[in-house]
């Protein structure tokens, strides 16, 4: 944990409306008191409330925010963060981490949609699953994530890195649909299975499939193949992701990747890396 002092904020009940409260960051924390953070701002539904309407709040707010309880309606933890960390000991709600700058989150549990939607910096980990558009740009955008890591222990949904134009992804487990869609740059980890569609419409950028067992996943025809060969940098980033506490199986350290090269429909200068064989 980072050092400083903590600031605990437990969820008093649940509710059925989801909270909005982008509010919960150490920018907006840091050196107030716990009775100015209870009157931060938060939004339920269309009614504006404060944040000690939900959470009892305790500690001294220095750079780290423990938070306790079922959030998987709460939304926006950690929107725009720019410093100090985030500890959720349970499942967090829809756009966590969105836009963040820099500091850390580390999610016990599973998270919703768009977790580091166009996000900028830091470390985002969540222990469990992710929904759709991880690291993915909002509808209408043209950046998504753009610097920073996202770790997932396990699956994520469909259109993980959507228009991602930098930093890393990577997925312990299984991804849906349409990963690395758009992509402009960024590398992109998945060790379980991909689902359809993968890298449709990528301009440049790197995905590195595992599928689980070895197996090729289904590729559009619009990718071509180029060669088979075992590229050096992939093994730095899985030392790194091991660093981070990744669990890249031991076979995937050494073995041949085929490589495809793609969308041909775009640029074409994207590619898809899958491991074969140990």
């Amino acid at each position: 944990m980072a050092g400083g002092a903590v600031i605990s904020l437990r969820l008093k009940q649940g509710f059925t409306v989801p909270l909005e409260a982008e509010t919960i960051t150490p920018d907006a924390f840091l050196g107030n008191p716990v009775s100015h953070i209870e009157r931060l701002p938060v939004v339920q539904g269309n009614t504006e409330a404060k944040l000690g309407d939900f959470f009892s709040v305790d500690g001294d707010a220095d750079d780290v925010i423990r938070l306790e309880g079922d959030l998987s309606r709460v939304k926006y933890i950690g929107k725009a963060m720019t410093r100090g960390r985030i500890e959720v000991h349970g499942d967090a709600g829809m756009h966590l981490g969105a836009e963040m700058r820099g500091g850390e989150i580390a999610v016990h549990g599973n998270a919703g949609d768009w977790v580091g939607a166009e996000m900028r910096g830091g470390m985002l980990r969540v222990t469990g699953n992710a929904g759709h558009l991880v690291g993915g740009a909002y509808r209408g955008s043209e950046k998504g994530m753009r610097g920073g890591t996202i770790l997932v222990g396990g699956s994520v949904g469909n259109e993980t890195g959507c228009v991602m134009r930098r930093g890393v992804i990577a997925v312990a487990g299984g991804a849906g649909d349409f990963t690395g869609v758009m992509m402009l740059a960024g590398t992109i980890f998945v060790f379980g299975a991909l689902g359809l569609r993968t890298g449709a419409g990528m301009k440049r950028g790197a995905i590195v499939a595992f599928a689980g067992d070895g197996g090729s996943p289904a590729l559009l025809p619009t990718f071509r193949f180029d060669c088979a060969y075992r590229p050096v940098w992939i093994s730095l980033y899985l030392r790194q992701l091991r660093e981070w506490g990744v669990g890249v199986p031991e076979a995937s350290m050494r073995g041949l990747y085929r490589r495809y090269s793609g969308d041909l429909v775009e640029l074409g200068k994207g590619e898809i890396v899958i491991w074969t064989s140990p």
